[in-house]
Parts: C-alpha cells; structure tokens; sequence
C-alpha cells in the first residue's frame, strides 16, 4: 500500500489542459513542476491508501467548486511562476 495525495494527479492534468488553451512563457519541467508545487500548496490534500479510498475521493471530486479550485491554483501558479522563473 502506499500513501497517495489525490490532488498531485488532479493538479498535473490540469497545467496539461490549461496549458493547451494558454500559451504559458516556459514550458520546461522545472516551471511545470514549480506550478504544481504552488498549486498543491494552495489547496487542501486529499489524501488515500486504498484503491477503494482513491475511487471515493475520485467521485466526490466531480464537482464543480472542487475542479473551480484546482483551476484558480494553477492559474495564479502559472502566472507567478511566468512572472519569476527560477532557472539556473
């Protein structure tokens, strides 16, 4: 078993789609990574251990305040980071 946080995948997927409609200053994996660190530190974890655990969380997070939030995050982590990249 291991410990998952729900919200990584639900982060990840939606730089993917955002990123197709927006045109986003860096798309290399440290911008993208950094995105999803902001992100995930604006929201709530949903954390699961069981595949049944993921399932229920996965359902309850079809719903439109839960996909709104996810959406704000990355947008204003995409626009700090497309503000302040911080290569190397």
């Amino acid at each position: 078993m291991e410990l998952y946080n729900l919200m990584e995948n639900e982060v990840l997927n939606a730089i993917d789609s955002i990123q197709k409609e927006v045109e986003i200053k860096c798309q290399c994996e440290k911008c993208r990574l950094d995105i999803a660190a902001i992100a995930l530190n604006n929201l709530n974890p949903k954390y699961v251990v069981t595949e049944k655990g993921y399932l229920y969380a996965k359902v309850n997070n079809m719903n439109y305040q839960f996909n709104t939030d996810v959406i704000t995050a990355v947008t204003k982590a995409i626009k700090m980071v497309s503000e302040n990249p911080k290569h190397d």
